[in-house]
C-alpha cells in the first residue's frame, strides 16, 4: 500500500502531538510542515524528520503527492484554512473547533458536502480510550447517563499557550474548551439538548474574553450536563469528566478512566493505542483509505456548534439585572 502523504499545519503544542501520533502509524508520511514562525517551524520539522517546511499553507498543500492536511493552527483561522484545503482537493482534519462561529461552521459543512472529500473535526474526546470505554457500554445497554459533570480548568491570565509560550491569538472558553465537553455529551447520549442555559463571568480587560463560565444542558431522555470552565483556576489543571450512571460512576482524565472510588479501569483492550490523538488520526486516515465518513466528521459535529451558537446568544443578550425594590 502506498504511503498517504500528509501536510501538517501548526508548529505548536498540538502540532507536535499530531506529529508524534503520525510517527506511530504505518503507511503515512508527513511531507510538509506549515508554521507561523520560521525558527520554531524549522526546529519542529527537524525534530520529527519532516523534509519540507514553509510558512505558506498553499505551498505545503502543493507538495508532490499530498492528499490530506491536518490543521493545528490558531482557532480564528480554522474555518478559512479548512475551506482552503477542501478547495485544493485535500482531505482535511481540522483541530477543535472547526470554526469560532456557527455561521462559519455551517458554511464549511456545506462546502464539504458539495465537494465530498473527507473532512473531520478534532474532537479527540470521542477517541480517548476512557470515553470510548463508556461509549461502548452505553451502546451495549450496560450504562445510562444520569448526569455528566465536567470541569475544564486552566490558569491563563496572560496570553500563553499550553507550552507557556506567547500566543498571537486569544483562546476561548466557549468555542474551544466547552466545545469538547458539549460534543461529548451529545455523542454519549445520542441526543440534542431540549434545554440549555449558560452564564459567564466578567470580561478580562486585556484579553477581551470571559475568564469563567458555567453551562447546563438537559437531554430529552432526562440526562443532564453540567460544565464549569475557568482560566482563573490556580490549581490542578486540565479537563475532568464524571459520568454518573445508573450502573456505576466513572471519572475520565484524558486517556485514563477510574471508578467512583478512584480505582483504575483496565482500558488495554479498548483500542490499538492508549493515545487519543493517535486514535483520532488513525480514524482520519482509515476514512480516507476506505472512502467513508469518519467519526467526528464536520457534519456529525455541526449540532455541537449549533448548541454553542445558541449559548453565545445568551451571553450577547445579557442585560444588567433589575434592581430589587426595597421592602415596604
Amino acid at each position: 500500500m502506498a504511503r498517504l502523504k500528509i501536510c501538517v499545519a501548526g508548529e505548536g503544542a498540538f502540532g507536535n502531538k499530531h506529529l508524534e501520533a503520525l510517527s506511530k502509524i504505518d503507511d503515512v508520511e508527513v511531507v510538509s510542515l506549515v508554521g507561523g514562525v520560521a525558527e520554531a517551524t524549522a526546529e519542529v520539522a527537524k525534530k520529527w524528520n519532516v523534509p519540507h517546511w514553509t510558512l505558506d499553507l498553499d505551498e505545503g498543500l502543493s507538495r508532490p503527492g499530498v492528499e490530506a492536511a491536518i490543521l493545528t493552527t490558531p482557532t480564528p483561522i480554522h474555518a478559512a484554512q479548512a475551506e482552503q484545503c477542501l478547495k485544493a482537493g485535500k482531505h482535511v482534519l481540522v483541530e477543535i473547533p472547526m470554526a469560532d462561529s456557527l455561521a462559519d461552521a455551517e458554511r464549511l459543512v456545506a462546502l464539504q458536502q458539495k465537494i465530498g472529500l473527507v473532512a473531520m473535526a478534532g474532537h479527540v474526546r470521542r477517541f480517548n480510550p476512557s470515553h470510548q470505554w463508556v461509549h461502548n457500554r452505553i451502546k451495549a445497554g450496560e450504562l445510562k447517563i444520569q448526569q455528566f459533570a465536567a470541569q475544564t480548568y486552566f490558569f491563563r491570565r496572560t496570553n500563553l499557550n499550553a507550552l507557556g509560550q506567547p500566543r498571537s491569538w486569544t483562546d476561548h472558553l466557549l468555542w474551544h474548551h466547552a466545545c469538547h465537553a458539549v460534543d461529548l455529551f451529545l455523542y454519549q447520549t445520542g441526543e440534542y439538548p431540549s434545554q440549555m442555559q449558560a452564564v459567564q463571568g466578567p470580561i478580562h480587560p486585556e484579553l477581551g474574553i470571559a475568564m469563567d463560565m458555567a453551562i447546563q444542558l438537559r437531554a430529552p431522555s432526562g440526562a443532564i450536563f453540567t460544565l464549569s470552565l475557568s482560566f482563573n483556576n490556580n490549581g490542578p489543571l486540565g479537563s475532568f469528566y464524571r459520568y454518573i450512571c445508573d450502573n456505576g460512576t466513572y471519572i475520565a482524565r484524558y486517556d485514563d478512566l477510574f471508578d467512583g472510588y478512584d480505582k483504575p479501569v483496565d482500558l488495554s483492550k479498548v483500542a490499538v493505542s492508549m493515545n487519543g490523538v493517535e486514535l483520532e488520526d488513525r480514524e482520519f486516515i482509515a476514512a480516507i483509505r476506505e472512502g467513508r465518513e469518519p467519526n467526528a466528521s464536520l457534519s456529525q459535529c455541526l449540532p455541537t456548534m449549533r448548541v454553542l451558537g445558541q449559548l453565545e446568544k445568551t451571553f450577547l443578550s445579557d442585560a444588567a439585572p433589575p434592581k430589587l425594590k426595597a421592602a415596604s
